[in-house]
């Protein structure tokens, strides 16, 4: 085998440290951003399938799956609606929150849904469980999963409770144990596609 010549060790080296460099930022290149607007219609028909809402108050966090939510034109900007049920863990750090990030996976994430929806933050780390990456969101006070998706930054503009005697009497079976939602309407910050 031939010996290099420094001019070739020093070519290995240059692409050995573009490739790292390439890799350390891999995250924030692939991440872009889109108009929310634009793809409220294919992420509703997702978030019906699941999606993904982070919520962060001082030193409590939680990630639980959300089937229901809202996008719309109100107050003079663009805003997304959640709905968490008063009886749910993720509720108690809402309530302490000023934000949420929604985040509507495009890849396979079935199981990951599944636990986030069925499984308590209060019983378990589901962001330890699930192997969920979290990276600070940029234009809100919140945490951002590192998965495929459509990232929602949300800032809370205004909440609240529902009141069942305004409820339509054809809804009140989705609520057996009458533990009813507070709506959390966001101002959408930004909103990002991962890939």
């Amino acid at each position: 085998m031939k010996r290099l010549t420094t001019i070739g060790r020093a070519s290995i080296l240059i692409m050995i440290l573009i490739i790292g460099a390439v890799q350390s930022t891999k995250g924030e290149n692939s991440m872009k951003d889109v108009q929310e607007q634009e793809v409220a219609q294919m992420n509703l028909k997702r978030i019906q399938e699941g999606a993904f809402l982070v919520v962060k108050a001082k030193d409590r966090q939680n990630v639980m799956t959300i089937g229901w939510a809202m996008f719309g034109y109100v107050w003079r900007r663009s805003v997304m609606m959640v709905a968490v049920r008063n009886s749910r863990f993720t509720y108690g750090i809402m309530e302490g929150a000023d934000s949420f990030v929604v985040t509507v996976p495009t890849g396979p994430m079935q199981k990951e849904l599944g636990f986030c929806g069925s499984k308590s933050g209060k019983d378990f780390d589901k962001f330890k469980e699930c192997r969920l990456g979290t990276i600070p969101s940029k234009k809100v006070n919140g945490l951002m999963l590192e998965v495929p998706g459509y990232h929602y930054q949300c800032r809370i503009v205004y909440k609240t409770p529902m009141d069942p005697k305004f409820l339509a009497k054809e809804l009140e079976p989705l609520y057996p144990a009458k533990d009813y939602h507070t709506l959390y309407f966001g101002e959408i910050a930004a909103c990002s596609l991962t890939e």
